[in-house]
């Protein structure tokens, strides 16, 4: 066993000489999801048994539950396997016993700090499929930073039991929509033991509560798929954002009431709550309902709630600010609020941007405003179009007088960035993986050798191709297409040609079909041989979302088009380790979203932690980002008269960038056959992006501005 304070080697030494140890430290590793983030905690899973290991969706929980035990006992017999688990185990073991940055950092005469964050949909790793986009990413990389730094967050959430759905296309392009089961037992939870009744309208309904281990940070799952509940009540739990407004009213009751009130039976009593989205605005109610229960004057416990709390809104497409029946509403939360004296219609009151209008639908982001003081967008436009957008909710004339502010989002380093490039940067520019909100050694980038760097490029792009391929002929032996068939899918692509990249939601405003706009001039930009143009495409809908569901349809048939077959593909079911792959290995990413509909967007900031360069619409977190040598820009952002004549000419703009800038400076190469402007944008890609666009930063900017103060306010 490993002892604190051993030294690594010496405790690795140590390790390798006992398989019953690894063993045992094998199971404990596999269900700290660190592994989803830590290439070497991944390491020896897969080495156990290659095979197994990507049948299971490389989940090394999953793995050593179905692994043939007389495979694992080979395996542990044999010194090489043991001294890989032995880093792995190690690496761990120091992980959790490093003084962390928010130690470091804290004066221990700081007021206690415990940070609550609620969240609907939290996005770790391909084998837990709980998520249905950037909102769950952006949550999943949230806590990996939290942890990293070592911030005393807990994090709340709900189990589904059938997370998000399976994305298929049929030989038309509609989608199979698959909700599949899963099992808890197959996934790395611990039953907390913890039991509550929540309240839900006229009902109570039972839930379990489960815990996950995110490194440092604990995330708490709610349950109510429980064998004594009704029918109705199980549902509540059984897939993301599936129902209808009834059924999502009283998903979010579970989430902010039982989450709130599971942390109290947790004993995870927090100073701050942290909103993610206005899904978990009724934790907020749960407390001021406790203060005021507590022999608080109702205005004394708004305003505690309020200076405890942060919010971050995330979308400025008004759609996805969810208003409900002020009736339903009422009664969903009257059981919350009653016993505590209060009148049910409050929450009408708080959640209409005017409180008069007994006409308005009450908004869950508004009565989220309404409970926080500490209020931010998710990048620096989202952060104005916000304030232009809430200034009723405010009583201001000026939007300048709205107080909500931005910290733009960012990506999780160590999630994103493939293996491979994280040993070349480690090389090339001694990249240090250390947490912290900064990270210097990425302006080096500019002095990174041309041909490594080309060659790095190369060898992702290649990888890149090789996993799409497979897909692709997994796709057509679903469909039952001719062997021919199958065949050429695994021969399609070029793996030197340039190759542009579009994965995200395919919500109608984020605009995927821009590309197509003009499909003549669009094929004349893939038909030249000598310089070979490539698009890939992944992308999910949602069910009921009946034009985002046309899009990917529209895709699907133009791909099967003659002039684009084996030059444009579409890959089903996007999940984590497409787009993984996706913005690895892609020369380009290409994002044209309708302004200003893009609150932030993070896919883009993916692709410069491996050289990779972005074309995009002046939106979201892009404006920010852009210096004119990063990448390319579509556009000035400046509207047109009506959406018609902003696609043609948000397109026009596009062809042009790709007929005159984009595909010569990728194929005009010089006397090494090395495409000079492309390798300098990239390098400058790299050495200008990562150290501001992560959540190390994002997260260290949350705890100075919100939980900090947050706290202090108590």
């Amino acid at each position: 066993m490993i002892e604190r304070n051993v030294p690594g080697e010496a405790a690795r030494s140590k390790l390798e000489d006992d398989p019953r140890a690894i063993r045992h430290r094998l199971k404990t590793l596999s269900k700290d999801l660190w592994w989803s983030w830590n290439e070497i905690g991944r390491r020896p899973f897969a080495m156990l048994d290659p095979e197994l290991w990507e049948t299971v969706r490389y989940s090394p929980y999953r793995l050593l539950q179905k692994v043939d035990s007389n495979n694992y006992a080979s395996r542990l017999a044999e010194p090489s396997f043991r001294k890989v688990a032995a880093r792995a185990i190690v690496a761990h073991h120091e992980y959790h016993n490093r003084r962390s940055w928010y130690e470091a950092q804290s004066d221990p005469m700081d007021p206690p700090l415990r940070i609550a964050y609620f969240c609907s949909e939290y996005a770790i790793h391909e084998s837990l499929p709980q998520y249905a986009g950037g909102l769950g990413v952006l949550a999943g990389d949230h806590l990996k930073s939290a942890s990293d730094l070592g911030l005393p967050l807990v994090a709340v959430g709900l189990l589904y039991q059938h997370g998000y759905y399976k994305q298929e296309f049929r030989d038309d392009g509609t989608t199979r929509v698959i909700y599949p089961s899963f099992d808890a037992e197959a996934m790395p939870l611990d039953d907390t033991g913890v039991r509550l009744d929540c309240p839900v309208g006229d009902r109570t309904v039972r839930v379990r509560v489960w815990a996950m281990s995110m490194g440092r940070v604990p995330l708490y799952l709610l349950d109510a798929n429980l064998p004594g509940n009704k029918l109705e009540d199980r549902a509540l739990t059984a897939s993301l954002y599936q129902g209808d407004d009834d059924i999502r009213l009283q998903r979010q009751v579970l989430l902010g009431v039982g989450g709130y009130r599971a942390l109290r039976l947790l004993e995870e009593v927090p100073t701050v709550i942290h909103l993610n989205e206005g899904h978990a605005a009724f934790a907020a109610v749960a407390k001021l309902s406790e203060l005021v229960h507590g022999g608080m004057s109702y205005e004394d416990a708004k305003q505690a709630v309020r200076s405890s709390t942060v919010f971050t809104t995330h979308t400025p497409v008004p759609a996805g600010n969810q208003r409900y029946d002020a009736i339903k509403l009422r009664d969903a939360l009257k059981p919350v609020l009653e016993p505590a004296g209060l009148d049910p219609e409050i929450l009408n009151t708080l959640g209409r941007e005017d409180p008069h209008d007994q006409n308005e639908a009450p908004c869950m982001t508004v009565l989220a405003l309404r409970l926080a003081e500490r209020v931010n967008g998710v990048s620096e436009l989202h952060g104005a179009v916000s304030r232009e957008m809430w200034k009723k909710a405010y009583g201001q004339e000026d939007p300048d007088q709205v107080p909500i502010k931005h910290i733009t989002n960012g990506v999780h380093t160590g999630t994103w960035m493939a293996p491979v490039a994280e040993r070349f940067w480690s090389e090339a520019i001694e990249y240090d993986k250390a947490p912290g909100p900064k990270n210097p050694c990425w302006a080096r980038a500019q002095t990174v050798d041309h041909r490594a760097f080309w060659e790095l490029r190369s060898s992702l792009r290649r990888r890149l191709l090789s996993f799409v391929r497979r897909r692709l002929a997994f796709q057509s032996r679903r469909r039952g297409e001719s062997p021919e068939r199958v065949v050429r899918s695994r021969r399609m692509l070029q793996d030197s040609a340039l190759t542009i990249g579009f994965a995200r939601r395919f919500a109608t405003y984020k605009r995927a079909t821009l590309l197509f706009h003009d499909l003549d001039r669009l094929a004349g930009i893939l038909s030249h041989d000598d310089r070979p143009v490539q698009v890939i495409f992944a992308g999910k809908a949602h069910p009921a979302d009946e034009g985002g569901q046309a899009v990917a349809q529209e895709i699907h048939e133009l791909c099967r088009e003659s002039r684009f077959d084996g030059k444009v593909v579409l890959l089903e079911n996007y999940d984590i380790e497409i787009g993984r792959r996706l913005t690895s290995g892609c020369d380009l990413w290409l994002n044209t979203p309708r302004r200003p509909f893009e609150a932030s967007g993070t896919s883009g900031m993916k692709p410069p932690l491996h050289g990779g360069i972005n074309c995009s619409i002046p939106d979201g977190w892009w404006v920010e980002a852009d210096d004119g040598h990063n990448g390319w820009t579509i556009g000035d952002g400046s509207p047109a008269e009506n959406e018609q004549l902003q696609d043609e000419r948000d397109a026009n703009r596009l062809y042009d960038l790709l007929e005159h800038e984009i595909i010569p400076a990728f194929w005009d190469r010089d006397e090494q056959g090395l495409p000079q402007a492309w390798i300098e944008r990239g390098l400058h890609t790299v050495a200008t992006i990562p150290e501001w666009f992560n959540t190390d930063r994002m997260v260290a900017e949350y705890l100075e501005w919100g939980y900090k103060p947050a706290s202090i306010q108590v």
